[in-house]
């Protein structure tokens, strides 16, 4: 039986096409566990350890990283090269619980002379960040201490979020274990209408399946719909592999990735095509030409509608932004919405480019300028409100329309408050008319 995209990374990660220091240990697990030892591949359910090409952590889950890694023997990071410490949770920080946990991620760097450690004036949203900076190409396996690390599946890597745990391990080791996970195929099929995007292609995918329908799973995006979707598109799909169960999600890699890697990284990709033969638990068919803005209710995004289901709901705040939606392409889409509007009375728009890259190509297109005028305030990059950190806390009762990733109870602030999950056109529409609303009722 052949092998998927994600198997194939694996399976050149654990070294089983040849004999390395420690194989023999990690054969006799798999003896026990009653896998082959012997195979020159991975397949699901496979127990193997993978070595790692990064290790990622953020200022809340580096902090326990950090504590757990001074109690190896060998307490020295693995490779300072190969480890990316973003603190961009809290930054820049908030009070002091968040200033001492900063402190500690800034003092490990420079203790261990972590290459690429980015803070307040190079930092950004991590995830938008660390593609930004070229540190993960095709062919790759990340790991990171967030969830949302199946980001960079969109280039084409492994990619997937662990523990602070398995992150002092990775740290020290350079190696991960993993179960190798099926794969579910999502066949796309034709291109997007205006004012549909990415987020609503994810959001049409968890409403379909649930927010475990892919648990421990691969989400492969494939098919000829693939070419038409933009870099920041395949992005904000693969982050949000994770609400639907997703091990990892992971787009193939064509022109559009090798522009993206070519312009942002001088390492060498290397590329991986699934087998003709390659076996998947399912198979979804999505023509994409068919999917129309889509928002996630209250309080799961599987809670999935679309606007000929949906009545007259007034909000009280916006927030454009996060490592789901904060790419120059959503900010480019809420500005062609907002120029030359006003926001509603009672509206509170909050707009958060991811990086500091992004902020600036926003300023000198003039969209920062426009978010201004229209009555929003811009943000330094930050995670700040998606996990109801700071910067746009909601009150009891309050609803909330975001391009974030999450609309659990009480995310955002209040228990008693509500976050409908959309794309930036979605909550852009909805700035200027006070209520969820869709760019057609504006007339565009």
């Amino acid at each position: 039986m052949g092998m998927t995209m994600t198997q194939k990374i694996l399976t050149a990660h654990a070294g089983l096409d040849h004999v390395e220091a420690g194989q023999l240990i990690e054969a006799q697990l798999d003896l026990v566990l009653g896998n082959d030892a012997g195979l020159e591949s991975v397949k699901a359910g496979q127990l193997i350890e993978a070595n790692l090409d990064l290790v990622l952590g953020n200022d809340i889950t580096s902090p326990v990283a950090i504590k757990e890694l001074a109690k190896f023997k060998n307490k020295e990071v693995f490779n300072k090269d190969k480890i990316a410490l973003v603190p961009d949770h809290f930054v820049p920080n908030k009070d002091i619980k968040s200033a001492e946990h900063c402190k500690m991620v800034r003092e490990f760097a420079k203790a261990n002379d972590i290459t690429n450690y980015f803070e307040v004036g190079q930092m950004g949203i991590e995830h938008a960040l660390l593609p930004e900076k070229g540190l993960v190409v095709s062919g790759d396996v990340v790991i990171g201490a967030d969830s949302h690390t199946c980001t960079y599946g969109a280039l084409g890597a492994f990619s997937t979020g662990i523990g602070s745990t398995d992150m002092a391990a990775g740290m020290a080791t350079g190696k991960a274990w993993f179960k190798v996970p099926e794969a579910i195929k999502f066949n796309l099929t034709g291109e997007l209408p205006k004012w549909v995007s990415g987020k609503d292609v994810i959001l049409h995918i968890i409403g379909m399946i649930g927010v475990d329908g892919a648990l421990y799973k691969s989400m492969e995006f494939t098919g000829p719909g693939v070419a038409t979707l933009t870099i920041d598109d395949r992005f904000t799909i693969a982050n949000m592999a994770i609400e639907a169960g997703g091990k990892n999600g992971i787009f193939p890699v064509d022109d559009v990735t090798r522009a993206y890697i070519a312009e942002h990284s001088d390492r060498e990709p290397v590329e991986y095509t699934p087998d003709e033969d390659a076996e998947y638990c399912a198979v979804y068919d999505i023509n994409l030409s068919e999917l129309t803005p889509t928002v996630s209710f209250p309080h799961l995004p599987e809670n999935t509608h679309t606007f000929d289901e949906i009545g007259e709901i007034p909000i009280n705040q916006v927030v454009i932004g996060s490592c789901t939606n904060g790419h120059i392409q959503d900010m480019r889409e809420a500005a062609e919405i907002m120029k030359g509007r006003k926001i509603a009375d009672g509206v509170r728009a909050i707009i958060i480019p991811a990086t500091q890259q992004i902020y600036l190509q926003a300023m000198e297109e003039g969209l920062i300028k426009t978010f201004i005028e229209f009555g929003a305030v811009v943000s330094t990059s930050t995670c700040g409100p998606c996990l109801g950190g700071y910067m746009g806390i909601l009150a009891e009762g309050e609803r909330c329309v975001s391009t974030t990733n999450r609309n659990f109870v009480g995310r955002m602030g209040h228990v008693k408050s509500e976050i409908y999950l959309a794309s930036p056109a979605v909550a852009a529409a909805s700035a200027v008319t006070g209520k969820l609303s869709q760019p057609s009722e504006l007339g565009l």
